[in-house]
């Protein structure tokens, strides 16, 4: 594929991964039109933090997935779409289940609808681990069966059905990627890695609920580079493929990991107020990735090794982002 013949959207611009895709995207010479969501403060997420000399090549798009008409301006004239937008973050789905089932199912509803009106030529779709819940085997491949064990993950069920829909239904061209835990510079508070090294940097407590869950935790632009590898690939229509290692560590030995490399004495502290409902947890995720290895010739680069301690870093450097003294859900 060339790159620079592109004109590339991207949802969820805004978010950790969607903003290194959309830097990514950048390097590789496509037009690139970042859909952010819209605030009166003219924030772009994410984007802020990327270089000047690439965010001034992104046209920014600030709207709403919720809105068909919004999402349909968005896609006008568009190549290909990257679907990122989504509600993230299990723990405030309890709170909010409606908001996870307005965003994530009724806005995959819209892209798609909008991609097939507009005739975009592929369709990337993000999925999520989670979707696969507590696992039944291990590695867990694109078989493995769907367990909506919390309310966002039966939102990304349902929004990964929408999108299996249009492409049985109307030949819409879609792929699925289904990155397991994607780690490295960006992150929200939400997720584990940056919730534990922030903790490390400027606590001697790392306060947290289960240990025990096991996830396998890939670097970021492994992530990214998954979904180049979807874009390019002809035999990826009609798929969904998983993107992870392929190995697994408990949030207790990750934890030790992290306060190690960071030369701290922060001691592990439970706290109740971070455990999810017994039914809820998921206990064990670890990615089955040979269909991406056969299928798009992806596989991963980085081991949690080689990358964890220039993430540390990069938390370490940008420590004034992140309210530290709060949890975050």
């Amino acid at each position: 594929m060339n790159w620079q013949d592109k004109k590339v959207l991207i949802t969820g611009a805004g978010g950790f991964i969607g903003s290194h895709l959309t830097e990514e995207l950048v390097k590789l010479g496509s037009d690139v039109r970042a859909f952010v969501h819209y605030n009166s403060r003219n924030d772009w997420g994410l984007i802020e933090l990327v270089p000047q000399e690439k965010k001034e090549k992104i046209e920014i798009f600030a709207g709403d997935v919720q809105n068909i008409f919004e999402v349909k301006r968005a896609v006008k004239n568009i190549d290909l779409v990257f679907h990122l937008a989504a509600l993230i973050g299990i723990p405030y789905s309890y709170c909010a289940p409606e908001s996870y089932v307005n965003t994530n199912i009724k806005g995959t509803l819209n892209v798609m609808q909008a991609c097939l009106d507009e005739g975009v030529e592929k369709v990337i779709h993000t999925s999520t681990s989670e979707v696969y819940g507590t696992a039944q085997y291990i590695p867990i491949d694109e078989k493995h069966s769907l367990q909506a064990q919390s309310p966002y993950s039966a939102s990304k069920i349902g929004a990964d059905k929408i999108t299996e829909s249009f492409y049985s239904s109307f030949d819409l061209p879609v792929a699925t990627i289904r990155p397991f835990n994607t780690y490295g510079p960006r992150q929200s508070a939400r997720a584990v890695v940056p919730t534990i090294i922030i903790q490390a940097l400027v606590r001697d407590e790392v306060k947290l609920g289960s240990l025990t869950p096991v996830r396998d935790l890939t670097y970021i632009k492994d992530t990214v580079n998954g979904f180049t590898k979807i874009a390019e690939s002809t035999a990826s229509v009609g798929e969904v493929i998983n993107t992870g290692y392929g190995k697994g560590i408990t949030i207790g030995e990750l934890a030790e990991k992290i306060i190690k490399i960071t030369g701290k004495d922060a001691k592990i502290v439970y706290d109740k107020e971070r455990i999810r409902p017994d039914k809820s947890e998921v206990m064990k995720l670890i990615c089955d990735n040979s269909k991406a290895r056969r299928l798009i010739g992806w596989k991963p680069k980085y081991s949690l090794d080689d990358k964890l301690k220039e993430t540390i870093g990069w938390f370490n450097d940008h420590l004034d982002l992140y309210k530290n003294d709060i949890y975050n859900i």
